[in-house]
């Protein structure tokens, strides 16, 4: 089995071949569509249909495209949850940002914290990130 994400919500199936399936909406804006994520930690290769596009500083609203759930987090300000199911079938959190161009992720477990990006230190408040990883911020 490989690496697999899934709704917070309905737990669908959110990847299909090579790409996490999203729906996004541009807050305050008629503008959505898909967008098509990459499921490396750290990639961040968005791709969407030519007419809808991911705007820098723009915030968006994702949804489970199966229940259509909101999938951002009403916990912790700008960031979006999924689930990550490893190989060995432990699943963890993963945030990353519902701002355009923002390139952070975190990915938790119960007892460690996976971050990436150059954006993420804007984020690490909402978790209490341990001193030993702080070094890859």
């Amino acid at each position: 089995m490989a690496v697999d994400y899934l709704c917070k919500m309905c737990k669908g199936h959110l990847k299909v071949k090579t790409s996490i399936i999203l729906a996004a909406s541009k807050m305050n804006s008629s503008q959505r569509g898909l967008v098509l994520l990459d499921p490396e930690l750290g990639n961040y290769t968005t791709t969407t249909h030519p007419p809808f596009k991911i705007e820098e500083d723009a915030e968006y609203v994702y949804t489970c495209p199966i229940c259509h759930s909101q999938l951002n987090s009403g916990k912790y300000k700008h960031l979006v949850r999924i689930i990550r199911v490893e190989e060995d079938g432990k699943e963890y959190d993963v945030y990353f940002s519902d701002i355009g161009g923002e390139k952070c992720t975190f990915k938790l477990g119960e007892d460690n914290i996976e971050i990436a990006g150059p954006d993420a230190p804007r984020y690490t408040k909402y978790f209490d990130v341990p001193e030993e990883y702080r070094k890859y911020l």
